[in-house]
Parts: C-alpha cells; sequence; structure tokens
C-alpha cells in the first residue's frame, strides 16, 4: 500500500491522528488481547512491576521508575516504544514532528498555510520517535527545551523573539513520542521546573521570550531513591505532576536471578563447548543474595544484578584458561573458579565502615563460602552426616588437600578420590555429575560447604585442613603431609 505523500492524499486515505498516550493505550490493550509478551527479556516483573506499567499506561498518566542500580529500568523504558504504531506522517521537514492535521508549530502552521493540501508528508517509524536523555548537573534549558539561533535569526530575517529563530532542544523533537530521562534527581531545579511547565501548561520562557508549544508526549522518568539525598532530588511540583510512581526491585528469588544472569551473560566462546554446572550458576547467584542483606555492605547503595552476571562470566573465563592450557575441550566453571573471578564481585558493593575495616576481598570470600552452604543445603537429598563425619574426620587426622587452578577435571577427582565419602556424599546430592568437571564441581562444593560450617579450614590458595574450632583425635590412623590436586 502506498503512503499519502501530501496532505490532500493523507485526508482522503481517511487517516485520524491521535495523541500519542491514546495510541500507547490501544497499542497495549490490543498485545493484552492477543497475550503477547509485553517487555521481552524482563525476568521477575510479572506479577509486580509490569501490571503496575500496564495501569499507568491505560490510564494515560506520565509515570517514574524508582529502584535501586541493576533493576532494569533503563530496559524497561526503551521497549515502551513497542507500544507506538510502526510509523506516523508528520509535516515534512518539521523538527517537532507536527501532526498534519493539528500543527504545533510555527513552521508548520506557515508550512500548510502556503501549501494547502499540496503540503509534503514524511512518515517517521516509531524508534525514531523515542528519545532519551541521561540527567547529569550540567543540562540546560536549551539542551531539554531549546534555545534561539541567532544564525538563523539572521539568514531567515527574523527577529529573535519569533519562534522560527529557536533551535529545539530534545523534548519538543520528542512530540508524538516518547521522552524519557534516567536518573532524574541529578537534573537541576530550574530544569525541572522548565519540564512540569510544559508537561503541564504547555508553556515556556526561552531567554525570556514566551514560547507555548502544546507537546503531546509521554514522559518517563527513572531515578534511585539513594540519589534524593546523595545527589539531588525531584522538586515537589515536578513529583505532583508525574502520575505514578512504580518501585522496581532485584528478582525475588533464586531461580528468577539465575534466569536473568544466564540471559544476560556472554557464555559462548567462539565455538568451543561450555558447561556450566547448575550448582555453579545457584553458588554465584546465591552469593549476590547474601550481599544483599550482608550488614558489612551498603544496602542503600543496592547490590547490582550485574554482579552474578560479571562472576559467571569470569568463572567461564578462568574454566576457559585452564582447558585451553591444558589442552582440554570442554570448559567447566569450578567452585574455585568462583574464587578467581573476585574482583567481579568486590568491585561490585559498596561497603559500611564494618566492611571497610574488614576489606571487600575477605566479604567477597566469605560471601562465596556461605552461598556454597547454602547451594549445598538446597540440593542434599537425604542426610549424609555420617559421610561428612568421615570426611572430616579425614582432616582431623592429619589430611591436608591442596587443589591447584591448573589441574584438569579427571586428575582432580583422581586427588579427590583419596578423600573418604567424598563421592558418596556427592552421589546424594540433586545434581547432574555426569561429567567429570561436574563431578569435580560437586566434590569442591561439599568442602567448601564444611568450610561454611568451620569443620574445615580454606586458605586463600585453595589449601584445605582441619576446622580450627576441633583438636585432632587422640588416637587413629594419621594422615601426614599434603594431597597436591
Amino acid at each position: 500500500m502506498t503512503r499519502p505523500d501530501t496532505l490532500g492524499a493523507l485526508k482522503e486515505s481517511g487517516w485520524h491522528g491521535r495523541t500519542v498516550k491514546d495510541e500507547m493505550r490501544a497499542n497495549l490493550l490490543r498485545k493484552l488481547e492477543s497475550g503477547e509478551t509485553l517487555f521481552p527479556g524482563v525476568v521477575g516483573y510479572e506479577d509486580t512491576v509490569i501490571p503496575q506499567i500496564v495501569n499507568a499506561v491505560l490510564a494515560r498518566q506520565n509515570f517514574i521508575l524508582l529502584g535501586l542500580r541493576g533493576q532494569a529500568k533503563s530496559r524497561i523504558i526503551r521497549q515502551l516504544a513497542t507500544l507506538l504504531d510502526e510509523e506516523i506522517p508528520i509535516l515534512a521537514g518539521s523538527e517537532v514532528n507536527d501532526d498534519p492535521l493539528r500543527p504545533v508549530s510555527k513552521y508548520g502552521r506557515e508550512l500548510m498555510r502556503e501549501h494547502g493540501d499540496r503540503t509534503p508528508i514524511e512518515w517517521v517509524g516509531r524508534d525514531a520517535r523515542y528519545i532519551e536523555k541521561l540527567a547529569t548537573p550540567d543540562v540546560t534549558i536549551a539542551d531539554i527545551i531549546g534555545d534561539l539561533d541567532p544564525i538563523r535569526a539572521a539568514r531567515g530575517g527574523h527577529v529573535l523573539a519569533d519562534e522560527l529563530t529557536i533551535h529545539f532542544g530534545l523534548l519538543p523533537r520528542a512530540n508524538r513520542g516518547i521522552f524519557a530521562v534516567n536518573e532524574l534527581p541529578d537534573l537541576a531545579g530550574r530544569i525541572q521546573v522548565g519540564l512540569f511547565n510544559i508537561m503541564q501548561e504547555g508553556d515556556v520562557q526561552i531567554k525570556g521570550y514566551p514560547v507555548r508549544l502544546p507537546l503531546d508526549v509521554l514522559l518517563v522518568f527513572t531515578a534511585n531513591p539513594e540519589d534524593y539525598t546523595a545527589r539531588g532530588k525531584i522538586i515537589t511540583p515536578l513529583k505532583d505532576r508525574i502520575g505514578a510512581e512504580i518501585m522496581t526491585h532485584y528478582a525475588e528469588d533464586v531461580e528468577a536471578g539465575m534466569a536473568i544472569t544466564w540471559q544476560e551473560a556472554w557464555t559462548s566462546r567462539d565455538g568451543r563447548q561450555v558447561e556450566v554446572p547448575e550448582l555453579v550458576a545457584e553458588l554465584i547467584e546465591r552469593v549476590a543474595f547474601l550481599a544483599r542483606s550482608d550488614k558489612r555492605v551498603d544496602q542503600r547503595s543496592g547490590v547490582s544484578q550485574r554482579m552474578p552476571i560479571t562472576v559467571l562470566e569470569n568463572a567461564i573465563s578462568s574454566a576457559e584458561r585452564r582447558a585451553v592450557l591444558l589442552g582440554e575441550g570442554r570448559v567447566v566453571p569450578r567452585v574455585s573458579d568462583v574464587y578467581a573471578a573476585l574482583p567481579a564481585i568486590t568491585g561490585k558493593m559498596e561497603l559500611e565502615y564494618e566492611g571497610e575495616l574488614q576489606g571487600a576481598e575477605r566479604i567477597a570470600r566469605d560471601l562465596i563460602t556461605d552461598a556454597a552452604l547454602e547451594t549445598f543445603e538446597s540440593r542434599r537429598r537425604m542426610p549424609v552426616d555420617d559421610a561428612l563425619d568421615e570426611i572430616v574426620n579425614y582432616f582431623e587426622r592429619g589430611g591436608v588437600l591442596q587443589l591447584a587452578d591448573m589441574v584438569g577435571s579427571d586428575a582432580l577427582l583422581e586427588g579427590l578420590g583419596a578423600v573418604p565419602e567424598l563421592m558418596e556424599v556427592v552421589e546424594n546430592l540433586d545434581v547432574d555429575a555426569a561429567s567429570p568437571g561436574a563431578r569435580a564441581a560437586a566434590c569442591e562444593l561439599v568442602l567448601e560447604a564444611l568450610v561454611a560450617e568451620k569443620r574445615l579450614t580454606r586458605s586463600d590458595a585453595g589449601r584445605y585442613t582441619r576446622g580450627r574450632r576441633r583438636q585432632p583425635p587422640a588416637g587413629g590412623p594419621q594422615f601426614p603431609g599434603t594431597l597436591d590436586v
């Protein structure tokens, strides 16, 4: 079908314009009726955040997403563009996407007065109708609303007070579309005033000249609650004009967190086969969950979902390095590879005073150990206390185990086989330990769980010895020396 390219042809086609909020409402209702996924790739918000966004759009309201870092706020607002029509007509050459039937700019009105039904029409896609701005303290009214352009005034022979001399900013250019502002509290108060003036009254002053722009735009904002006091705040009149304040959150359970991490992490490595044991993925996710409740970590800043994503990527990279050096065909990360990913943990946490005293690396190691215990408990199918006692007794009698990073899975399993009952405990875990790499990872998980219970001690170099709370038995066989694997 040929699209109309003049105003007259557009009128003959029977096209009728509608506001952007009505447009998004209608398209959202169509998606709901068809059962279409509204925000692909956004996990864990199906029963919380997404219904509130749907309500705001159906109510034709501007809204703000309020939440800590790494909670998919930017991803959500960018996907709002999918609720726009694929294309809409505008007056050709209009900087503010003038509706051919109801132009808001002086340029559009004069173009129609000059050409009538022969006024040229252009069509713009939905992506061009979404404009996003990251708020920073140096943003000006000229950036958001516009400024007078003396060169344009001189070339056109206009006085500076003429609207035709304005170089429009981002907000007018988002007319008939979506204008999103990330980190709203960082925007200076005078700029926020300009926003709510445009939102409510449709007018603003540029360099002392009043300009009326009845814009048709959906305004969406994001903010971090910590920013209200750390860097700025949302002024009360603007906050009053925002229809809905929607709180985002981190994944509410480990399974949802694992789904997000697996979706976002880069796991394909140039065609090399990568096998991530599920217990390793769960352990990594539990590190983030524990960090979000640890008193040594600043919970006002939050622990981003980017933490488990980058930890998983780093753990795979550690396993990849080992596989390349040893000539193994499969990349299988183990618990020791999670320790190798410490830099991906320490850089993602803001610490309280107590945490600063202990140090980020010490806290990260504690989190990994505690996460290993939780993972072990969640996957234990039946009581294995007697077998665990046998493992502990091995170390109590002088056994020492040194796990080297650069050891293949087969060699590691052969060495771990010297620890009594260790393999029997692994057999009673709800894990897929079919491959040597997965079995080796499960063995390391058992040892880490015993470290968390203080029944064993693990050095930073991966050396397992007896726990600190118990003394070796007086009698019984001894296991002097160190088992290096």
